[in-house]
């Protein structure tokens, strides 16, 4: 008997590669979305056009319609948790990541870890952060499904995509200055924030796993990311490499560098544990992470955003050249001055005993210069 899935959104970043993969293992698929944005598949898919947000309009455009399997890409997850319940034997939802309560006492004297996991506490005060609160609630929606026997949930915690159709995608924000022949870019704070992010297909990976491996994914919560995370400046300097052009790139503290903010999205570190995700599902990255930027780059010169466009509204970047190079200039000029304040060098020596004869005391075997680089 040939198995039915529906896909809610089917045709955005990861859509496509979920319902190949869907076809690949045999499914009869259909796709419900609005219609924006057509997809041409390998094989012949079923198209729902509706609007996917609301219970009326997913019940009417679905009428009596049963499914093995649901996945659900687009929309409202708490509502189409709801609905799809005596639908679907299966149900797999990709959601945002951002479900973490940053403040939370459970945390502990020490705060938030750098990596978070499945079992870190999450948003569930709605005066806190309402938003984080709603998305963990939805989760909660699929969840409880899920423990009355509606259906066998699994619940994906997708972080910021990248690649072929992402919406807002912030690799333009550097791809774009370079294109412009942008002598520099500020970066915050060297660059050294760490963000989990996933390419499409590497999602994709992790909700068809899911549905290969339904026992060991059931009543279960995963985050999606690549299996690497870099720096931020390491991704623009890849992107630089890719594009062969050369810039210098200014360091300021986060809260002047404000052309790179679009692109930041924050100053924090935003780092995705998938452990679980390895071990319970065998996940590994269907697409390294250097030829996964090298595609999103090339999708994006291939189908370049129009200037002050949906894509660019959606970042929230302004290109703003002339501000950027003035200050530029005024930070180099405070740097000049701040560097004619004297103030003595850190000169660092090993702090364990190297005695040349017995009873001698401790003295610097041998020191270095942190500013210079030298040793003596």
């Amino acid at each position: 008997m040939t198995k039915t899935a529906l896909v809610l959104g089917g045709t955005g970043p990861t859509g496509p590669f979920i319902v190949e993969g869907l076809l690949d293992r045999g499914y009869e698929v259909t796709i419900m979305h609005g219609g924006f944005h057509e997809i041409d598949f390998s094989r012949p898919v079923e198209h729902i056009h509706g609007d996917v947000h609301f219970r009326e309009t997913l019940e009417e455009a679905l009428g009596n319609r049963t499914f093995d399997l649901t996945v659900f890409t687009y929309g409202r997850l708490r509502v189409t948790a709801e609905v799809m319940k005596g639908r679907t034997g299966r149900f797999i939802s990709a959601g945002g990541g951002a479900v973490a309560r940053p403040d939370d006492p459970r945390w502990g004297p020490l705060g938030q870890p750098m990596a978070v996991n499945e079992d870190s506490p999450t948003q569930d005060d709605p005066n806190a952060d309402r938003f984080r609160y709603l998305m963990q609630e939805s989760e909660q929606v699929v969840l409880r499904a899920h423990r009355e026997g509606h259906y066998s949930a699994t619940v994906f915690r997708y972080p910021y995509l990248y690649g072929p159709r992402q919406m807002g995608e912030r690799d333009w924000c550097i791809i774009r200055r370079i294109l412009d022949k942008r002598p520099h870019y500020v970066i915050a704070d060297g660059g050294i924030k760490l963000e989990s992010q996933a390419y499409v297909e590497n999602a994709a990976q992790f909700i068809l796993l899911a549905v290969d491996k339904p026992q060991e994914s059931a009543g279960e919560i995963f985050f999606v990311t690549d299996e690497r995370t870099i720096t931020l400046k390491q991704r623009i300097d890849y992107i630089a490499r890719i594009m062969n052009h050369d810039w210098e790139l200014v360091s300021m503290p986060y809260e002047l560098a404000k052309p790179c903010h679009p692109f930041w999205r924050g100053p924090g570190h935003q780092i995705k544990d998938i452990t679980k995700a390895k071990i319970r599902l065998g996940y590994q990255d269907v697409v390294p992470m250097e030829e996964a930027i090298e595609r999103s780059v090339k999708w994006l010169l291939e189908n370049r955003p129009e200037p002050g466009g949906e894509l660019e509204t959606q970042l929230n970047d302004s290109f703003d050249y002339a501000a950027e190079d003035e200050l530029i200039r005024a930070y180099k000029e405070g740097i000049t001055h701040a560097r004619q304040v004297p103030y003595p060098d850190y000169v660092y020596a090993h702090p364990y005993r190297h005695p040349r004869q017995p009873g001698e005391e401790w003295k610097p075997t041998w020191q270095r210069r942190f500013d210079t680089g030298q040793r003596s």
